[in-house]
């Protein structure tokens, strides 16, 4: 079953270890390209019973700069834990390791990567002992993507920017795109590209909107999320066939149909319930009693 955005949004990273590269350009810092990325234990529990989880941890290896350890946060919302927990992360991981720390932060909304951007700083007005500077990627920062040769040339960052706007008024193009560059993509490279987006996407309308492009698209993958998308649009279709069945009845029999009734037939997606109202749809006095009992 697909996750939540909070996965996607980080575990992007895991599967192109490295995009990291690329966003540190879009966010304007220079960092070289990594030469090999290796996924490092999240848990940084320690022997005291107080368990702190990082939501992904990498090794990047560079050619001319030496290894770092990049931790990155998926943030939702904002949370006035994270200026203890992050500080923190950044200060065990240095000395776990012995090497130099990244902290990025992916968000969804302008609101929450405003308030992640700004520096955390621990010690006294006169003195700061330690200050963290977390790098920030959302939609504030990240491209708006509506080039299709753009987003192929890229599909890691595209989908990394389409997750980041998963809520933009123009996501419908951003994501129409993505689709579109994924066509005639050999199948492993595509789906990773399915899933993550639909992971980042949610429960929101997009998200729906994500799966028709899909199922028309990139009919021909077989990804369990394609799978997935394609057996929904099957379920969709039977049900809105059985729906038409019902209405199809009444109006045979001569029964009028409400308008009320007839937008809670065709708004039902659960074949088992109109399964049970095309049964009673034979036999019922009015449109209503179709309902009975629920």
């Amino acid at each position: 079953m697909v996750s939540s955005p909070h996965e996607a949004m980080h575990r992007i990273f895991q599967e192109y270890p490295g995009l990291f590269s690329r966003v540190s350009e879009v966010l304007g810092v220079d960092i070289p390209p990594p030469t090999s990325a290796t996924a490092l234990p999240t848990d940084l529990t320690e022997a005291r019973p107080v368990e702190r989880r990082v939501d992904t941890l990498l090794r990047i290896e560079t050619e001319h700069d030496g290894p770092f350890v990049l931790a990155i946060e998926a943030q939702g919302k904002k949370d006035p834990r994270k200026t203890a927990s992050w500080p923190y992360y950044v200060s065990y991981l240095h000395n776990r390791y012995g090497l130099p720390v990244l902290l990025l932060v992916v968000c969804q909304d302008r609101a929450t990567a405003e308030w992640a951007a700004h520096p955390i700083r621990i010690g006294l007005r006169q003195w700061q002992t330690l200050a963290l500077n977390p790098l920030v990627a959302g939609p504030h920062n990240m491209p708006v993507i509506t080039d299709v040769a753009e987003a192929r040339k890229d599909l890691a960052l595209a989908t990394l920017a389409t997750i980041t706007h998963a809520d933009n008024p123009d996501v419908g193009a951003i994501l129409k795109t993505l689709s579109a560059a994924l066509r005639d993509t050999p199948e492993a490279i595509a789906d990773p590209v399915i899933e993550l987006t639909a992971q980042g996407l949610g429960n929101r309308p997009a998200a729906q909107h994500w799966r028709n492009l899909v199922a028309v698209d990139t009919s021909f993958y077989k990804s369990f999320m394609s799978e997935e998308i394609r057996d929904e649009g099957r379920a969709q279709g039977r049900a809105q066939g059985r729906a038409e069945d019902i209405l199809l009845v009444l109006e045979q029999r001569g029964i009028a149909v409400p308008d009320r009734v007839r937008e809670r037939i065709t708004d039902c997606g659960d074949p088992e319930t109109l399964r049970q109202w095309l049964m009673r749809a034979v036999t019922a006095a009015s449109a209503e009693e179709i309902f009975a009992g629920e």
